[in-house]
Formats: C-alpha cells, structure tokens, sequence
C-alpha cells in the first residue's frame, strides 16, 4: 500500500478484516480444553467472523478499529460419545476489556451427558480465547500501522513524530502472526463482483420437531410455498425438489438452485437476490442436529459469498421470512 501523506498528518484508513479472519484462523484452530475426566474439546474451526476491522492513522498516531463477531465450531467427546457444536462470541471489539467477553456454546444434537463438556470448555478452553482476543488489537497494529503511515525519516514535524512513538511504544511485537491477506485502504458498505469483498453468516435456529420435517418443509414444494406465502416458480414438475432445480421465492425477490441433499441432515443452495448483479452467488448450506432427547432440532446454517455490506440483510430476511414464517406457519416453535 503506497502512502502520500506528508508528515502522517491526515486521516488514512485500512480495511483488514480479510487479515483479521486470517489471523484467528490460524491463532484460534486446535486449541483444546486437554482430555479431563474423559471430557475433551478442541476448536474444529473458524465459520464466520462479521464486522468492522480497520487501521487508522491521524496526526502520526496510529490506532486500531473494530467490532467483530466471531462464530468458532467445536468438537471433541465425553466419554466415547463424539459431539460436534459451537461457541458465539457476540462482540469482540477495540475497547473490550478481557472480562467483557460473552461466549454461547452450543452443543449439538444435544443430550444430557454431552452437556457435562460445557463446564471443561469454560474453565480450559475460553481463558485461552480470552487470552487470543486480548492480544489481537495489538498484533492489528504492529502488522499493518507500517502500511498507512511514511517512514519516520520523512516526517518532519515534531508532533507526529512524537505521537507515530507513542504508538509504537505501546504495541506490543507480535511473536508470530499470518501473512497480511489483500486489503484495501477505503471501507465500502456497497456489494461488488469482486471475489475478495465477499462475507459469511453463521446461523443456528432452533425448532421444536424432529430433523425430517423440518427438513422436507425447504424440500417440498407445497410446505416451501406454504411457508414462503406465495408460489414456487420452478420449471421441473413435480411435488419435490430435485438436485439441479433451479426456482424462485418471494415473487422472484430470491433466486435459489438445489446442489445437495442428504436426508434428513443436510441441504445446500445456491442462493440470491434479485439486486445482486448477475455474478454474484453465495452458497448457504444448512445441517440439521436432532436431539431427541430435547425433542428439538438445531438449524446450522453456514452461509458465504455474501456480498459485504449485505450481511444485515440476508440475516434479518432468513431470520424473518424463513425461520419465523415456519415456526408461525407449522407451529415448530415459539416465536419471539
């Protein structure tokens, strides 16, 4: 990134959430609670991090910027019964101290003896999360303040000097972070075609039913068109949809297409608003964990290829006319 700034005097911005997933990709993967008492859980991986990342550079001073959310999936055993599950940490942001920190683990197709890991996870495993969290604001600076500022032997004025030191002082050298990923210098809230502003979702619904119905009521035409209050557009005849269907919902708001299904755990689409450019596609994948125990079944819903600045939008209209119109139209749940 090539700076014209004379003295670091004005204001010069880098987006590096592209870098932030990056890094806790690589610092958050495998962390592990160690076996106790035949109770281990390690994170499998990172699914989604959404929000702000910046740096910023005014003045010669040099600060960091962000407000993320941040969805980790987990697994591991209790005993000789594997478990799959997640951990959703609401706000992990510049100004969060490292009490702030709120983290909702979920497990899967969950039971009573599986739930016996959830006291391991938060005395093993989120102190070393809080830890990664702590540490990221200052990593954020050291790699990336270089980039939006000109070398001190070009800086003449006294007062940036002397603030470009101040914030050198106070952050800390990384012992090891991942190699920047492309970023760029401006914050764009408006979708593009380009491969590199996409975003992801990680949802996780839960309804009171058993994981076949719920998962018939995205396959089969007349549930789709009862829950969608309105018709299915689809060239293929029959009551079902088949992989390959491509269709349309909402009164051709929403573009969709059927790539996968396995009954009665799994469904991936391809999926799109009428807006987006003809280009963009994302991809939304839903796994359906029943626990019969509790007689519920958890929606895991990984959503990418979201164009940035879409996000709140694909979230709020699943959540509205796709979660909340089922529960509402077949009685799979309390809506709030």
């Amino acid at each position: 990134m090539v700076v014209h700034n004379p003295n670091n005097w004005h204001w010069v911005d880098k987006n590096c959430i592209g870098w932030a997933r990056e890094y806790f990709g690589e610092k958050l993967t495998k962390l592990n609670t160690g076996d106790v008492n035949g109770k281990f859980a390690e994170i499998a991986s990172v699914s989604s991090v959404e929000g702000d990342c910046e740096v910023n550079q005014r003045k010669g001073k040099a600060i960091s910027l962000f407000d993320l959310k941040v969805v980790l999936l987990i697994k591991g055993h209790v005993e000789d019964l594997p478990f799959d599950g997640s951990i959703n940490v609401p706000e992990v942001a510049f100004d969060s101290e490292e009490s702030d920190y709120q983290f909702e683990i979920s497990i899967y197709k969950e039971t009573t003896k599986l739930n016996e890991v959830k006291p391991v996870i938060r005395e093993k495993l989120l102190p070393q999360l809080r830890t990664v969290f702590q540490n990221f604001g200052k990593d954020l600076l050291a790699v990336h303040a270089s980039d939006i500022q000109v070398p001190e032997s070009q800086v003449k004025s006294k007062f940036t000097r002397a603030n470009a030191s101040t914030t050198s002082s106070s952050s800390a050298t990384p012992a090891s972070t991942p190699k920047p990923a492309p970023t760029t210098a401006t914050k764009s809230s408006a979708p593009t075609t380009s491969g590199a502003n996409r975003s992801s979702l990680h949802l996780e619904p839960t309804f009171n039913v058993p994981a076949i119905e719920l998962y018939r009521t995205f396959l089969y035409k007349p549930l789709i068109m009862a829950w969608s209050r309105g018709s299915l557009q689809s060239a293929t005849p029959g009551d079902q949809l088949k992989t390959g269907d491509q269709f349309d919902l909402f009164g051709g708001n929403v573009t969709s297409k059927l790539l996968e299904c396995k009954e009665p755990t799994r469904l991936v689409f391809e999926w799109r608003l009428k807006e987006w450019s003809e280009k963009v596609v994302s991809k939304l994948v839903m796994e359906f964990h029943e626990s019969q125990e509790y007689h519920e079944t958890k929606l895991q819903v990984s959503w990418s290829g979201i164009p940035v600045g879409e996000e709140d939008r694909v979230r709020g209209n699943f959540e509205e006319y796709y979660v909340r119109s089922i529960k509402l139209t077949f009685g799979f749940g309390a809506v709030l």
